[in-house]
């Protein structure tokens, strides 16, 4: 049900199409590459041998990467959609 001059369904293809943008993005992301490391590249812990296999690739001990994935992500700013909650925030 959309309010004022927005046809039916906006809202609900407004949010499918935020779903969609971001599940691109968390696809696009870089995923580790090559052999795993048998120690943090961080903080040089050792990298226990089930996460190794677990995650091929993986460089960061569990507490290095918890921190890292802890930061906030920084994205642009733009608002595509215009929405007025958007706007709001």
């Amino acid at each position: 049900m959309a309010g004022g001059w927005a046809r039916d369904g906006a809202v609900n293809e407004q949010i499918d199409a935020s779903i969609e943008d971001e599940l691109k993005r968390m696809q696009a992301r870089r995923r580790p590459e090559g052999e795993s490391l048998a120690e943090c590249a961080e903080c040089g812990e050792d990298i226990p041998k089930k996460r190794q296999q677990a995650i091929p690739g993986v460089k960061l001990c569990i507490d290095c990467q918890n921190e890292r994935d802890a930061r906030p992500a920084q994205r642009g700013g733009i608002n595509r959609r215009g929405s007025k909650d958007s706007q709001l925030k």
